[in-house]
């Protein structure tokens, strides 16, 4: 029987741990570079995967299910299609405060380059692109670069780590001062009083 409960408490261990590192892959920032082919305004009727979708911008109407959505569409080195959608994120989550999209969309547009003169584009990003989900990353910044060849670093993801580390470690550490300060000796007092050796 104990070997049982061993490999439950294993699993639900396991499935916190995907959870967090699937909300980190979705939130982190990424990036890729890419050739910018198109923008556009859609209107989109919000359904069941509304919870990708970013609130809608500051200062806007919040009722109702449709909403005006930028989309930038874009083609990486190998010919790919790729689509991002420009929405702010305000001050919800994730707390990326991006109040911008109008402009970026104006940005976005004056980059949109051919395959016989391209303009490269470093797009940041978070999210993932589902088709069968309907989702797509929303874009953070935007910045040319030199070339398809070009790796840009996401300094940005690696000071959020280490800053949720940091975090985590110092939490750590509180739990174990707490614990010895008021856990242990209130523990040690319940087993004295069952008149059991600690």
């Amino acid at each position: 029987m104990r070997l049982g409960w061993a490999w439950v408490r294993r699993g639900a261990i396991a499935v916190v741990l995907i959870g967090v590192l699937m909300v980190g892959h979705y939130t982190l920032p990424q990036v890729d570079v890419v050739r910018v082919v198109g923008t556009e305004n859609r209107r989109i009727e919000f359904g069941w995967n509304s919870f990708f979708w970013a609130s809608p911008d500051a200062g806007t109407a919040t009722l109702g299910a449709a909403r005006d959505i930028f989309f930038i569409q874009a083609v990486d080195a190998e010919g790919g299609a790729v689509v991002f959608r420009n929405e702010d994120t305000g001050w919800g989550w994730p707390p990326y405060f991006k109040f911008s999209s109008h402009d970026m969309q104006a940005i976005a547009s004056s980059l949109v380059s051919g395959a016989e003169a391209p303009q490269w584009v470093a797009v940041t990003h978070y999210g993932w692109r589902s088709e069968l989900l309907t989702i797509f990353p929303n874009v953070l910044k935007l910045a040319p670069v030199a070339g398809p060849e070009v790796r840009v670093i996401p300094w940005g993801g690696f000071a959020i780590l280490g800053g949720l580390a940091l975090g985590l470690l110092a939490l750590w550490r509180v739990l174990i001062l707490l614990r010895r300060a008021y856990v242990d000796p209130l523990w040690a007092r319940l087993m004295r009083l069952l008149g059991r050796d600690v």
